[in-house]
């Protein structure tokens, strides 16, 4: 798991590397959860008529970082999706169940891909707003130095 050190000290510049921070770190859990999804897409059973893998979703919470004032995120619950499996008729199957039906995951690649190209989108803009508040501490130190 993606661990960031904490952001010290206080002031906007602090608050805004930690909520990026926190985001980036949010954002990492949330493509492992669709990286985990994608490659159990085809998965079954182990045993006829059994249940494959489930779909795992996740949920964000908010929270204020005490050392800093920040509104952060974190990742909230992680469960797993209602939806009905898929199924396919496939009698030779060895996860068959006695009408020859194989239970598929509930997991569509198309919504699992969106899903990591937003997380992904979302991090670099984390990025960004980490590379732009260090930018400006440099700055602020430069002109306190000269």
């Amino acid at each position: 798991m993606l661990t960031i050190a904490p952001v010290t000290g206080t002031g906007p510049l602090t608050q805004a590397m930690a909520t990026a921070a926190s985001g980036m770190s949010t954002q990492a859990v949330r493509m492992r959860l669709a990286a985990e999804n994608m490659t159990n897409a085809t998965s079954t059973a182990a045993t006829p008529g059994g249940d494959p893998y489930q779909r795992r979703i996740m949920s964000f919470s908010q929270r204020v970082d005490r050392a800093t004032g920040a509104m952060t995120v974190q990742v909230g619950p992680i469960t797993r999706d209602t939806r009905p499996f898929r199924t396919e008729y496939d009698p030779a199957h060895p996860a068959a169940d006695e009408r020859g039906y194989v239970k598929l995951p509930n997991i569509s690649p198309l919504i699992e891909q969106a899903d990591l190209r937003n997380a992904q989108l979302s991090y670099e803009a984390a990025i960004a707003v980490m590379q732009q508040a260090r930018s400006l501490y440099s700055k602020t130190l430069d002109i306190l130095k000269g």
